[in-house]
């Protein structure tokens, strides 16, 4: 879209974990010039693919499946040095067991379903068959699952199969391998115009300075959104890495350096950045 008169079509991920960076537009309203579109991290990312929206924390992944399309907004992602809580393998007997065996991945997903890959082929030894499943229906073990890959605040439930005997976290797990940050997602952008882009970089660093500063009131007052005590919420997005530096750059270069050895992507992307600086 290169129309300036046209509004900056902007996504935001319905889960908990793209709060803080959004949280001004979500609380105060989005600036003169922004529409938000809601969703899940997949339907973001077709979203996107067919030009229906300009801008959008859409998985990591995507980025390298249209990286002659699309630009980076610098400075923000969605991401852990460690522990992510929020992307959890279970699995019915340990990982290196699963040569062959049914791991159900779910289809609101992209990036972590080929991180998943990578830690299976490449710290595990494995090559499982995979299916999909809807996580918010389906239940993949009823289904004959050895294994099943939930994320987002599905995967942050405290009941969550509580019968299944071995669980993972996929950011912890990546640290373990790597020695290196996990990017679930970063700001991309297909469309907008350049003056576009650079305007909701500056409104996106304000909105995200907001909600750090206010994150213990904003975990409070969003908790029953959520589903989540605000002590809990805060908790978790003090865990989060809300900032695209240079260790997280690393990792994810990496992990697109792993993504096409696996067969997951052509090769790896140059990330191309839009530039903010005018």
């Amino acid at each position: 879209m290169d129309d300036e008169d046209a509004p900056l079509r902007l996504g935001h991920i319905t889960y908990s974990n793209c709060f803080p960076v959004h949280a001004g537009l979500i609380d105060r309203g989005p600036p003169a010039g922004v529409r938000i579109t809601e969703g899940v991290p997949s339907y973001l990312n077709g979203l996107l693919d067919r030009g229906e929206i300009d801008v959008a924390p859409c998985s990591s992944i995507e980025f390298a499946r249209h990286a002659g399309d699309y630009r980076v907004l610098p400075d923000f992602v969605i991401g852990s040095r460690g522990p992510v809580r929020s992307i959890q393998f279970l699995t019915r007997r340990p990982p290196e067991q699963l040569d062959g065996c049914t791991v159900a991945m779910p289809t609101a997903s992209a990036t972590s379903v080929v991180l998943l890959k990578v830690l299976l082929r490449v710290r595990w030894g494995v090559q499982p068959e995979f299916v999909w499943f809807d996580q918010a229906t389906e239940d993949p073990f009823a289904a004959g699952a050895e294994g099943a890959l939930f994320i987002g605040d599905v995967a942050l439930r405290a009941d969550l199969f509580p019968d299944v005997p071995t669980r993972f976290d996929l950011g912890a797990e990546w640290m373990a391998h790597t020695g290196l940050p996990f990017a679930f997602a970063v700001w991309q952008a297909g469309g907008g115009t350049d003056a576009q882009l650079r305007d909701l970089h500056a409104a996106l660093l304000e909105s995200r300075a907001y909600g750090l500063a206010n994150r213990a009131e904003l975990a409070r007052r969003y908790a029953e959104h959520f589903g989540f005590s605000a002590e809990f919420l805060d908790r978790y997005w003090a865990d989060l890495s809300y900032e695209l530096d240079e260790p997280m750059l690393r990792g994810l270069n990496h992990f697109y350096e792993l993504a096409a050895q696996i067969g997951e992507i052509p090769s790896q992307p140059e990330i191309r950045f839009v530039d903010v600086a005018g």
